[in-house]
């Protein structure tokens, strides 16, 4: 392939090759980028949902449960192979010749972590073979190899993380990752009627919504696209339309979107009897290392003269109690929190954000039991059975349900 050959890495959800009508409108989605003058990569996910034959779910049903593991891997890795193949049948029916590829004969490399392995690397000759011959590579996503062939999966949603990986390999010109709704929104329209689609979002304000809760773009292949600078448009198979994601940042705008994720447990620790600062540091790390032992991931970290704060999935009081019970500090713990994330890259240049944030949960009455923030987003604990009314309140403020966002 010459060198200023266009590239793009066409994405597929599992919805989106459910049916044959789907896999009909996919099809017409490489045929069009085609006649636009790209070589195709289709990155495709396992056909369907449970109790769909070939879903991720219904392969798992096949197995004791709580299997994990090689064989575990090499059943799941199975539903993206028969839909790359299925696929690939679909675009030469439509007269697009096509070769399925596996996960590992596309060249995506990982670590031995089962059941979410991380990708070292992507040496994607094969692909570039096909591409030379004016052949679209089909390649199933969610799945790579380790050094030795071992097949590995990526996690759930890891078929984004194929697409982004493949596509930054590839240099490719065009990512976009085709999902049954047209981009991602200001907030969840289940909770928020109101929600819109956001036109354009940074690498790092979709990072930062992806990992706070919102599910139309898997959080680590939003990572994956920032750390390398990939950008990558999110659009609906159906309209072709959606949220472009790329470097690009509208300073007249201080917040692109909310997002709400819970159930949390909020966790307070107040020193006891220790003045010695050494001792006070020696203790706080005793705790952390504890939390970390016992495989609990902590989030929204405070330290200060006052003593630490930070929040844990689930209702985890009671454990979090057991763990630190001995250390001399006083353990206060709260459940039943949901945590409500504003995220802009805007906000870096807007004073008064928070006092915005503030002024909209004042307004309804919702308690803030705890807030932290960056330069991209602020993340405010709130009770649980508030969090809506946090949710809506917030969007309203910043005018994320109007054309043009207030300043």
């Amino acid at each position: 392939m010459n060198a200023t050959a266009r590239i793009a890495v066409l994405k597929f959800g599992g919805t989106s090759l459910a049916t044959r009508d789907r896999r009909a409108v996919a099809a017409s989605r490489v045929r069009d980028a085609r006649e636009a003058g790209f070589a195709i990569v289709a990155v495709v996910s396992a056909m369907g949902r449970s109790p769909d034959a070939y879903a991720t779910d219904t392969l798992l049903e096949l197995i004791a449960s709580g299997a994990g593991g090689v064989n575990t891997d090499m059943l799941l890795a199975a539903g993206e192979l028969i839909a790359a193949a299925v696929f690939a049948e679909e675009l030469i029916a439509h007269g697009i010749d096509a070769v399925a590829l596996s996960g590992a004969r596309a060249g995506i490399v990982t670590d031995r972590r089962h059941g979410d392995a991380t990708i070292l690397r992507v040496e994607p000759r094969a692909v570039y073979e096909l591409l030379e011959r004016g052949i679209v590579a089909v390649v199933a996503g969610f799945q790579g190899a380790t050094e030795d062939g071992t097949i590995t999966t990526l996690g759930r949603g890891g078929t984004d993380l194929s697409a982004i990986a493949i596509g930054h390999a590839l240099e490719a010109e065009r990512v976009d990752i085709y999902t049954d709704v047209s981009g991602a929104m200001t907030a969840d329209p289940r909770r928020i009627p109101e929600a819109r689609t956001i036109e354009r979002a940074s690498l790092a304000e979709m990072n930062e919504l992806a990992s706070h809760g919102a599910k139309v773009m898997h959080s680590k292949a939003a990572d994956y696209a920032n750390r390398t600078g990939t950008a990558y448009t999110i659009k609906g198979l159906h309209t072709d339309r959606g949220t472009v994601v790329d470097e690009s940042v509208d300073h007249h705008r201080p917040v692109t979107g909310v997002t709400a994720s819970g159930r949390l447990t909020w966790v307070r620790i107040i020193r006891g009897d220790i003045e010695s600062p050494r001792r006070r540091m020696e203790t706080e790390l005793e705790m952390f290392r504890r939390v970390a032992d016992a495989v609990i991931s902590i989030d929204q970290v405070t330290i200060n003269q006052a003593g630490v704060a930070f929040v844990v999935d689930g209702d985890r009081g009671a454990e979090i109690r057991r763990l630190l019970g001995d250390l001399n500090l006083a353990v206060r713990v709260r459940e039943g929190c949901s945590k409500l994330s504003i995220v802009g890259t805007g906000m870096r240049d807007a004073p008064g954000v928070v006092h915005q944030v503030v002024e909209a949960l004042s307004r309804v009455d919702v308690e803030i039991i705890h807030c932290t923030d960056s330069n991209v987003t602020i993340s405010i604990l709130v009770p649980e059975s508030e969090v809506s009314r946090a949710e809506n309140a917030v969007h309203e403020q910043f005018g994320l349900d109007k054309g043009d966002p207030v300043a």
